[in-house]
């Protein structure tokens, strides 16, 4: 056999070679994954997972009792300054007709004495 020939036999191999790979990559994909799936159902389902997930739920359950009382302290203090809040209004409202009254009694004061100047 000369050179080229034992060249393109090599490259036929080649070609028969990817064409088996490729024809068995799929299939091969599908059972990893059967296999995968049916360790990672023993493995989740096991006592050890198990513990860990009744360990992370009652992490969660503190986590949450934590937050929600500090939840309930800023809605308590956010009740406390919006009272505050309404009282300062109220009372610049007062403090404001007041003012509003005594100006207009300054001012009918000063149309009398004006009046009676004439």
């Amino acid at each position: 056999m000369d050179i080229k020939q034992r060249i393109t036999n090599i490259h036929n191999y080649a070609k028969e070679e990817k064409t088996m790979i490729k024809n068995w990559k799929k299939p091969t994909i599908f059972i990893s994954g059967i296999l995968m799936g049916t360790a990672g159902i023993k493995i989740l389902t096991s006592k050890d997972a198990k513990n860990v997930y009744a360990h992370t739920t009652a992490a969660v359950l503190r986590a949450k009792e934590c937050v929600m009382s500090v939840v309930t302290k800023v809605q308590e203090n956010a009740g406390d300054i919006l009272a505050q809040a309404k009282d300062i209004n109220e009372t610049k409202y007062v403090d404001e007709v007041i003012d509003d009254e005594e100006t207009e009694e300054a001012e009918a004061e000063t149309e009398e004495t004006a009046e009676e100047e004439k």
